[in-house]
């Protein structure tokens, strides 16, 4: 957790809008992936690994958020 800590949290809002949307025509990627796994389509490793990537800036925010809430309250 002191790694989350030392991540400034400006640095996961850039990373979530422009690494987890990117690419943003014609859709998100990370939209993309979602729609493939609620559909029970994501099952090349190449899709799941491409949703990981993308979802980690997503996992990583809300985390520091989660965190910085705890410490405050």
């Amino acid at each position: 957790m002191a790694v989350l800590d030392r991540i400034p949290l400006s640095i996961l809002v850039i990373a979530a809008l422009t690494l987890g949307l990117a690419p943003f025509v014609p859709e998100p990627h990370i939209w993309e992936k979602l729609k493939l796994l609620v559909a029970g389509d994501l099952v090349k490793s190449v899709d799941i690994f491409d949703l990981l990537m993308h979802a980690t800036p997503f996992v990583l925010l809300v985390a520091k958020l989660v965190r910085m809430a705890v410490q405050r309250g």
